[in-house]
């Protein structure tokens, strides 16, 4: 087991890195990805292509300080509506280049709050959907739910367009931390919400919760644990509050002052895991935990499981459409962005335009370190020879990429055979051992903590 102070001496308190949710990271995307890319990666999909899609609602009624994502406040609903028109559009020029039968393997809403739409949009935009590509079989419909953002006639809404997982954002339940990030949500109208669900028959439900936040201590973090365990999820997401107040300026509401150390932050995580596998959740990754019979789970033992921009999934497509403003998606040649401001998207959509803003196109060694790193965060173990088989190279030229990596971080991983793997003791600094593959210049981006 790896102490605080050999922790402190690879980095781990100090580092800033990406979170790897892709690789390369959107910092390096650039604007030789454009409509005419995306347009060429939808045709060439064959028919009968398994794929998934992202649909982004940057809309919220409520604006949280803790926040980094894309997202814009609105009172009213004709903003929200005029933007469901929109997506309807986007739909319809993704569609016109589809194949035929695609269908869907993964389907999810994000925002901002998806939430907000009212219940005919969520099933106008569920049926816009539909009319482009199916639900596969065994299909995954899942929506980002923010318990003060629901009623009885959404959630109705929502089961009707065949919603069947639920994201259900927490990240805190001390009444004087939500006040403190701008996020008033009690226990009682949370466990509300879990009720709905459950009683639609949504078999599936998952917690976003954060650590790191300020004024956090292990008492309180304790607190919420317990009370997020009570209300019996299938998994958990635990992120890392990341404090970046030059990307989200309305991060600079939050007093850094009460921000805790990257030690402190270390234990608040520890103290979390804990009570989750106490509770017989396994811990998967650096920052999941599921039931055992949960899906992810199940993916994580089975060695399936992958990472994309909304964390670890047991999605296998290899293509994510990206729908609406700032939208990310990946296709096998490569990652595309959706314009970022909602105007700009509006724009470009009405104006019959997919509303492409940047991409990478991959090349060179990409996808054999992506695997890399993708492996490491999931397993935290890669098959260097495996990898290199996959992707019809040279195995001594993939084990190759770890010469240097002992040295640089001495004592964290073990190379036998060609399988890297991660010491148990050094798992807290795999997103920085994952950085040791990334060939890219980072001295221009600015990343989370590390931990």
């Amino acid at each position: 087991m790896q102490s605080l102070t050999q922790l402190r001496k690879l980095g781990l308190f100090d580092a800033r890195v990406p979170r790897y949710t892709s690789y390369p990271t959107a910092p390096q995307f650039n604007a030789g990805v454009g409509s005419e890319t995306v347009s060429a990666w939808l045709r060439a999909l064959p028919e009968g292509a398994s794929v998934s899609l992202y649909v982004h609602v940057p809309f919220c009624r409520r604006l949280c300080w803790f926040c980094a994502c894309r997202t814009q406040g609105t009172q009213t609903a004709e903003p929200v509506a005029a933007y469901v028109e929109t997506l309807k559009k986007e739909l319809a020029l993704i569609g016109a280049r589809l194949p035929k039968g695609v269908t869907i393997e993964h389907l999810h809403w994000g925002g901002g709050t998806p939430t907000l739409l009212e219940p005919a949009m969520i099933a106008d935009l569920a049926r816009a959907i539909f009319r482009i590509a199916p639900l596969g079989p065994g299909a995954q419909f899942s929506v980002e739910i923010d318990p003060t953002e629901i009623d009885d006639a959404r959630l109705d809404a929502l089961a009707e367009a065949g919603l069947n997982r639920a994201s259900i954002g927490v990240q805190d339940f001390d009444p004087m931390i939500q006040e403190v990030i701008g996020r008033p949500q009690s226990y009682e109208v949370t466990k509300a919400a879990v009720d709905g669900l459950r009683a639609r028959g949504i078999g599936s439900l998952n917690v976003d919760l954060l650590y790191g936040l300020p004024h956090q201590t292990q008492a309180r973090i304790t607190d919420s644990v317990e009370k997020v365990i009570s209300l019996d999820p299938d998994r958990i997401a635990l992120f890392g509050y990341a404090h970046v107040p030059w990307m989200s300026k309305r991060q600079q509401l939050i007093p850094t002052e009460a921000l805790p150390t990257p030690e402190a932050r270390l234990e608040l995580y520890n103290t979390a895991r804990d009570l989750f596998v106490g509770a017989g959740m396994d811990e998967i990754g650096i920052d999941h935990f599921a039931k055992p019979d949960d899906g992810l789970a199940i993916a994580h033992r089975n060695g399936t499981m992958h990472r994309n921009f909304q964390g670890y999934t047991e999605d296998r497509s290899p293509v994510l459409i990206p729908v609406g403003a700032s939208a990310i998606g990946r296709f096998p040649g490569g990652y595309a962005q959706n314009e970022p401001a909602t105007s700009k998207y509006q724009e470009r959509v009405r104006a019959g335009d997919l509303p492409i803003a940047k991409g990478h196109v991959f090349a060179g060694d990409d996808l054999v370190r992506a695997r890399i790193i993708e492996l490491l965060l999931c397993d935290f173990r890669a098959d260097l020879n495996a990898v290199a088989a996959e992707h019809g190279a040279e195995p001594a030229t993939v084990i190759a990429m770890a010469d240097g990596l002992d040295a640089a971080l001495p004592g964290t991983t073990v190379l036998d055979g060609g399988v890297l793997t991660i010491d148990e003791g050094a798992k807290p600094l795999a997103r920085i051992i994952a950085r040791f593959f990334d060939a890219y210049d980072m001295t221009s981006a600015r990343h989370s903590q590390a931990v």
